[in-house]
C-alpha cells in the first residue's frame, strides 16, 4: 500500500473515531405541544423494550440475555451509540449460538429500532456509518453461513433499516421545519412589536404638532413685541431679539415640513384636517362618551386641578382613552375607576376595572395599546405599568412628570424704565 493511501486510510479512521466512539449524552429532543405529550416519546419506546423483553425472549434459554439486548433501547433514549455498539457485539453470538435462533428474529428489529435513535441525533454520515457497519455484519453473517436464514430474511432486515433511516429522516426534518417556523413567528411578533411602537411614535408625534407650535408661535410673537415693551431698545438687543423671531419662525416651518411627511402616510393626497388635540379640559366628555357605550366609570381627582404642560395633558389624555377602550373590549359589563391626583412635580394616572360580567368579542388588531400607553410615558420620561389585578380585573397607572414652570421676571416699574 502506497504512503498516500496509507495517510487516506489513517485519516478516516480519524474521522471516524470521533463520532463512533464517543460516551457523550445524547437526549431526545423534546416534543412540541402539550407538556403532557413531552414524554411520549420515552414511553413508547419503553413500552416496545419490555413487549420484546417479555414476549421474544419466552423460548430461549438465557433469558436475561435477550431481555439486556432489549433494554439497549432504553439505553438508547440518552446514549444510542454506546447502545448500538453493545446491539452489533451481541447480534453475531444470537446468530451463531442455536439456542438463540427463536429471539433472532427480534434481534434485528431491535437493531433496526437502534439505528432509528441514532439517526435521529447524529449528523448523516454518522447515520450512514451506522447503517454501513449493520448492513456488513449482516451481509458477512449471511455469506459466511452464520444461521442468518434465507436470504429473504436478510432483505427483509435490509429493507427495516432503511425504514428505520427513512424514518428518523423524516422525524429531523419535520422538527427542523417546525423549529424554523417558531423561530420566523418570534421574529414576526418582535417585527409587530416593533412596528406598532414606530407607528405609535408617528401618531405621537402628529398630536403634538399643535402643542409645540403653538410655544414657537408664542416665542416668536414675543420676540417681534418685546423691543416696543422697552423705551430706546440697545441696537444689540433689538438685532438678538430679531434672530429669536428669525429662528421661531424657521423652527415653525421645518416643524410643519416635518409634519406634512408624517401626515402623508395617512392622508397621501394632502387632506389633513386640522383639529385641536384634546386636554384633560375634555375628560368629562370622554367619559360621558364611554358610559353611553355602556361602561360604568368613575373619575377621582385629587390634588389641585390645574392646567398642565401641552404635552402633558395630550398624553395624560391619551392613556385615560386607551384603558377605558381596552376596558370596553376586553371586559364589557365591566365597572372602571379613574384616578388623578395632581403633585407639585407630577401626574398621578390610575385605571381600575374589575372583571367582565360577559364574554369579550375576538377584536382584531395587533393588541399592542400598552406598547402605545408606555411610549407616551416614557416620553415624557415617566413610567407606565400595566397588569392583571387578583381579582380578574386590570389596572394601568402611570406617573407623568411635570417640569417646573419658569419664573416670571418681575416687572419693572415706570421708574425703572425711564431711569
Amino acid at each position: 500500500m502506497h504512503r498516500a493511501d496509507k495517510e487516506t486510510v489513517r485519516g478516516a479512521l480519524h474521522t471516524v473515531r470521533p463520532d463512533l466512539f464517543t460516551l457523550a449524552p445524547q437526549p431526545m429532543p423534546p416534543m412540541g405541544g402539550p407538556r403532557q405529550l413531552r414524554w411520549l416519546p420515552y414511553l413508547a419506546v419503553t413500552a416496545v423494550a419490555v413487549f420484546a423483553a417479555n414476549s421474544a425472549t419466552e423460548d430461549i434459554p438465557m433469558r436475561p440475555v435477550g431481555m439486556a439486548h432489549s433494554a439497549l433501547l432504553v439505553l438508547a433514549l440518552r446514549r444510542p451509540l454506546p447502545a448500538w455498539w453493545l446491539s452489533l457485539v451481541m447480534l453475531p453470538v444470537f446468530s451463531l449460538y442455536p439456542p438463540f435462533k427463536p429471539y433472532g428474529g427480534w434481534a434485528w428489529a431491535v437493531h433496526a429500532g437502534l439505528l432509528f435513535l441514532v439517526a435521529l441525533r447524529n449528523r448523516p454520515r454518522v447515520m450512514a456509518e451506522t447503517v454501513l457497519l449493520s448492513a456488513a455484519l449482516l451481509l458477512g453473517l449471511q455469506v459466511t453461513g452464520g444461521g442468518i436464514g434465507p436470504w429473504r430474511f436478510t432483505v427483509i432486515v435490509l429493507v427495516m433499516f432503511a425504514l428505520a433511516v427513512v424514518a428518523a429522516i423524516g422525524v429531523r426534518r419535520t422538527r427542523e421545519v417546525r423549529t424554523r417556523l417558531v423561530e420566523q413567528e418570534s421574529a414576526l411578533a418582535q417585527e409587530r412589536a416593533h412596528r406598532t411602537v414606530l407607528e405609535e411614535r408617528s401618531r405621537i408625534a402628529r398630536e403634538l404638532h399643535d402643542v409645540v407650535a403653538h410655544h414657537m408661535s408664542v416665542i416668536s410673537i414675543q420676540a417681534d413685541a418685546a423691543p416696543y415693551r422697552v423705551v430706546d431698545p440697545p441696537e444689540e438687543l433689538v438685532a438678538a431679539l430679531a434672530d429669536i423671531r428669525a429662528g421661531a419662525l424657521q423652527g415653525l416651518t421645518e416643524l410643519r415640513r416635518l409634519l406634512g411627511v408624517l401626515r402623508s402616510e395617512d392622508h397621501p393626497a394632502g387632506s389633513t384636517p386640522e383639529a385641536p388635540q384634546p386636554t384633560l379640559e375634555q375628560l368629562d366628555d370622554l367619559l360621558a362618551g364611554v358610559r353611553r357605550a355602556g361602561l360604568d366609570v368613575t373619575a377621582v381627582i385629587s390634588g389641585t386641578r390645574r392646567p398642565l404642560p401641552g404635552g402633558v395633558e395630550l398624553s395624560a389624555y391619551r392613556i385615560v382613552q386607551e384603558a377605558l377602550s381596552n376596558t370596553l373590549r376586553h371586559a364589557p359589563g365591566a365597572t372602571a375607576r379613574v384616578e388623578l391626583t395632581y403633585t407639585r412635580a407630577a401626574l398621578h394616572l390610575r385605571i381600575l376595572n374589575g372583571p367582565g360580567r360577559q364574554a369579550a368579542q375576538p377584536s382584531p388588531g395587533a393588541g399592542h395599546g400598552v406598547l402605545g400607553m408606555r411610549e407616551r410615558a416614557a416620553m415624557l420620561g415617566g413610567e407606565l405599568s400595566a397588569a392583571p389585578t387578583p381579582d380578574g380585573g386590570y389596572e394601568v397607572t402611570a406617573l407623568l412628570p411635570v417640569p417646573a414652570a419658569p419664573t416670571a421676571p418681575t416687572a419693572r416699574t415706570d421708574k425703572e424704565q425711564t431711569a
